[in-house]
């Protein structure tokens, strides 16, 4: 498996919450999705999440935060976590529910 279980478990617990959400295995991990756009998701050890340009270049001077990148190529408006930044569930929680209000204003799939 390519991610942490005990993690995928908290993220679970928290990116389940409310309407509109599912989860699906891609990345190599699991993604976590609202109204079918992806908002979050846990790859290896790393936290990814969806916070549109505006929200990823301001995550990106918090510690331990990075581009998310896929096969090299950084993907706009998404940054990646390190476990650091979300050792307990009050930092993942912030974390999840900036991303899910980002992709809360995209269109349905």
């Amino acid at each position: 498996m390519a991610y942490d279980q005990q993690a995928a478990d908290r993220l679970r617990r928290l990116a389940a919450q409310g309407k509109g959400t599912s989860s699906r295995k891609m990345f190599g991990g699991i993604c976590h999705l609202l109204n079918g756009n992806i908002f979050c998701g846990l790859s290896h050890r790393h936290l990814f999440l969806r916070l549109g340009e505006k929200g990823a270049a301001e995550a990106l001077r918090a510690p331990f935060a990075r581009p998310f990148e896929i096969a090299g190529r950084p993907m706009k408006g998404w940054v990646m976590v390190a476990p650091e930044g979300w050792d307990d569930d009050d930092k993942l929680s912030a974390w999840v529910e900036e991303a899910k209000m980002f992709v809360a204003t995209l269109q349905k799939k």
